[in-house]
């Protein structure tokens, strides 16, 4: 079982991980809780101006506190950056798990993508993530986190082709996409094409290889994952291949961007996001690599995979009409649900999948945000999505997080900034997930990825609607 990701923490004011509270301070309405200059693993001029701009810029000095606790998490605490054989090279732990996901580390690091161009050392940090998930698909494209080189795991008895380098090897169709991602629009920002090498491309074919062969049309391929637990969704039924599907074009993902085991393999917001992916490969491959070909293999894919989510993903609810299944098997089973985990269904339109005004989608997030789906949860705390990896009413800061950057609606967005405010136990950090009716019941204490997702909605905001920005809560 994964570091705290099951289990709760009491607290109303904490220090770990690099997460210091100084104690004398605390009497103090805000305390001081990042960590001191002299113990950050990295440092920005850039990043420091932003917080400073945004303290008074923001008029709630609650959510001022939080964006600086929160925007610089990730550099703070997080990354690992040095050259390596000439090349720029970053290693990015979650948080509390010293390891690398490829999805976390991805998302832990977008937000600082639109300063890049201010800052040469975070541009080549930024460069080093790149560089690093590079290395990592050449490895084993079937993992979803690494080790800092060749080491030791918790989970090397899983049932499953294990190396040196793997902490873990849960296929998740999103990991591969977010490495794409990264890259695309590190890409389209800097005007960089020093990582697109000859490994990146070999990557990417990497990539389409690996979907190719978790499409299944000829047979189950060469993956499959088992582990010894008690937690069902730690592993994996059908003999490590999963639940039986009937192939149409959709790919496979075993698991869930919550690392928890599917039910039906083919998940619907990973799918979308590898339409996206594809196309982005096959826009680098034409453009940097003038590799036309490559990149019509990438495009014909995106159309393909489009087409079946189309013919076998849209469902017609009886209350809400069309909307997107979270699962599929082909068979023509779905599992209605969303999971705050992204991709979700929730974040169709972040990713880049759907546009915001798309009917479907629209429909799809007011089932979202009902009863209806079984991981909505409504408490004295707050209201927001949750997700099966932490049982029944917890709420996840990511969901509050991604519903005010999918929203159009300035009174939708205002209220979910007051949950945040009011949920973070007065640490001056996200965390993975709350109780719905005491915020101060809280899973993961350190987890980077939500806390850099809090500062990259609030700079959106800022761009968007910085009108909110001058509210007090």
């Amino acid at each position: 079982m994964i570091l705290n990701r099951r289990k709760f923490i009491q607290t109303t004011a904490l220090a770990s991980a690099g997460l210091f509270i100084n104690k004398d301070a605390f009497s103090n309405q805000f305390p001081i809780v990042r960590v001191s200059v002299d113990r950050r693993n990295f440092s920005s001029p850039i990043i420091e101006a932003t917080i400073e701009r945004m303290k008074t810029t923001i008029k709630d000095a609650e959510l001022a506190w939080l964006f600086e606790n929160c925007f610089p998490n990730t550099l703070d605490t997080t990354v690992n950056y040095k050259i390596k054989d000439g090349r720029p090279d970053t290693f990015v732990i979650t948080g509390d798990i010293h390891a690398m996901w490829l999805r976390d580390s991805t998302a832990q690091v977008t937000p600082y993508l639109s300063l890049i161009k201010e800052d040469e050392k975070l541009k080549q940090l930024i460069a080093g993530v790149i560089n690093r998930q590079t290395e990592c698909i050449l490895i084993d494209p079937y993992a979803n986190a690494f080790n800092d080189g060749a080491g030791k795991s918790e989970w090397l008895s899983d049932h499953t082709v294990m190396k040196p380098e793997l902490h873990e090897r849960k296929w998740e169709l999103d990991s591969l996409c977010y490495t794409v991602r990264l890259a695309y629009n590190y890409w389209k920002i800097a005007k960089d094409t020093s990582v697109f090498d000859e490994n990146w491309l070999n990557a990417a074919s990497t990539i389409i290889e690996t979907c190719r062969e978790q499409q299944r049309i000829n047979g189950t391929g060469k993956y499959k994952f088992g582990r010894t637990t008690s937690w069902s969704t730690d592993t994996v039924p059908g003999n490590g291949f999963g639940n039986v599907t009937k192939p149409n074009g959709l790919i496979h993902s075993i698991f869930r961007p919550s690392d928890d085991a599917a039910i039906y393999p083919f998940l619907i917001p990973s799918n979308l996001f590898a339409v996206v992916s594809f196309r982005q490969i096959a826009e680098i491959s034409k453009q940097v690599y003038k590799n036309a070909d490559f990149a019509k293999v990438c495009n014909d894919f995106a159309n393909e995979v489009e087409m079946a989510i189309n013919k076998h993903a849209v469902i017609n609810h009886p209350k809400f009409g069309k909307i997107y299944a979270m699962e599929v098997d082909g068979f023509g089973n779905c599992l209605l649900q969303d999971d705050a985990n992204v991709p979700n269904l929730m974040s169709l339109p972040y990713l880049g999948a759907v546009k915001a005004d798309n009917s479907i989608y629209l429909n799809t997030r007011r089932f979202i945000l009902s009863e209806n789906n079984p991981y909505f949860f409504k408490g004295k705390a707050a209201e927001g999505v949750g997700s099966p990896h932490t049982l029944v009413n917890q709420i996840w800061h990511l969901s509050i997080i991604m519903r005010a950057m999918t929203s159009n609606d300035d009174k939708e967005i205002l209220q979910q900034l007051r949950f945040l405010k009011k949920t973070h136990a007065n640490t001056g950090f996200m965390h993975e997930s709350f109780d719905k009716d005491d915020a101060k019941n809280f899973t993961r204490k350190w987890f980077a990825w939500a806390n850099t997702l809090f500062g990259e909605m609030i700079l959106k905001i800022e761009k968007e609607r910085p009108h909110l920005l001058k509210a007090i809560l």
